[in-house]
């Protein structure tokens, strides 16, 4: 999750465990995790964001530590402002 939004809704980040090839991805690891953690490495596509009501999250896989997510939102910001 990268932003709770007023209401319901929430910003949420593509994660995917498949191998990416753009500079915007995030590599994600196990350490990566202050809680939770993934089966597989993966990365964060912080240029794939989407907004979704937050009764349709079925569960948490883990919470990624403080400076993984500072990474994700600099990244979100680069890619915004150009």
């Amino acid at each position: 999750m990268v932003a709770l939004l007023d209401g319901d809704d929430i910003i949420l980040c593509r994660i995917t465990s498949q191998s990416i090839s753009d500079r915007c991805g995030i590599p994600l690891d196990t350490g990566d995790f202050k809680a939770g953690a993934l089966k597989h490495p993966g990365a964060i596509r912080p240029n794939r964001l989407f907004t979704a009501d937050g009764g349709i999250i079925n569960y948490r896989a883990g919470v990624i530590k403080n400076d993984e997510l500072q990474e994700v939102i600099e990244k979100i910001i680069k890619i915004i402002s150009g």
